[in-house]
């Protein structure tokens, strides 16, 4: 049966000398893997609109095993995103994390439109430390996790200084901080932020300015965070820490 989706190819791989599998985040099917017969010619119609990042409409032929592509019409290549080495590292982080958290054929709208929403302000130039930083507090939910950003982890109170505590997966307040020896010092500005990419509507996203302290600060929690209770050791992610260290360079 031949149906048509909506989608972001995350996961562009060759399948013996001509064919490809790629792996499409949808709209209507959440994750899904096709084989797209031939598109490693290079005179396939199959050949651009299975390169990573493209947003297009594709026709999908649906049997009992592996879906095969048929065609495909593209909305947008992300053309910024492809012709800057870091923002493709950028991207890419996000398309493997989005890959790496998500079950197959399970549909999620929202999700789509968060993909979506990253990569388009990326392509459009806003700040990308600060979109994958707020990609990564987003998909937390996806991975089952749940951190305390409302109030102190441990005592439960709204108001005080609040430092990141790992342990008790969440903010914890002054009165508490001998709970954690381990906690985190973080800037009032970093609680906001970590509070405000977790909660807000990407799609309202206006221009955001954040300091470099403040970001290594959010970048600090982040990883940290995720090195304890994601279970994900991500190439894009390596690589993009290695490309942050060589950038100071310059």
């Amino acid at each position: 049966m031949l149906q048509k989706c909506e989608g972001i190819v995350i996961r562009s791989t060759d399948y013996g000398e001509t064919n490809k599998i790629v792996t499409l985040y949808t709209r209507e099917w959440g994750k899904v893997g096709v084989i797209a017969r031939g598109a490693k010619k290079p005179n396939s119609r199959l050949s651009s609109v299975t390169q990573l990042f493209t947003y297009g409409y594709f026709l999908v032929q649906k049997g009992t095993g592996l879906s095969g592509l048929q065609q495909g019409e593209i909305i947008t290549t992300f053309r910024s995103i492809a012709e800057d080495i870091f923002l493709t590292a950028y991207a890419s982080f996000i398309v493997e994390l989005t890959d790496k958290c998500t079950e197959e054929k399970k549909p999620n709208p929202f999700h789509f439109e968060l993909l979506y929403q990253t990569l388009h302000l990326m392509n459009e130039g806003y700040d990308p430390d600060i979109l994958m930083n707020i990609y990564e507090m987003k998909m937390l939910n996806v991975l089952g996790q749940y951190p305390v950003l409302n109030q102190c982890s441990v005592c439960g109170s709204s108001d005080g200084h609040f430092s990141f505590s790992i342990r008790e997966g969440g903010f914890i307040c002054h009165r508490c901080l001998e709970q954690d020896p381990y906690h985190i010092k973080i800037s009032p500005a970093a609680v906001k932020l970590l509070r405000l990419f977790y909660y807000f509507d990407l799609s309202r996203l206006g221009s955001i300015s954040v300091k470099e302290t403040t970001k290594a600060e959010l970048k600090k929690v982040i990883d940290a965070y995720y090195d304890e209770y994601s279970g994900l050791h991500l190439k894009s992610k390596k690589f993009l820490d290695s490309m942050a260290h060589f950038r100071k360079l310059l």
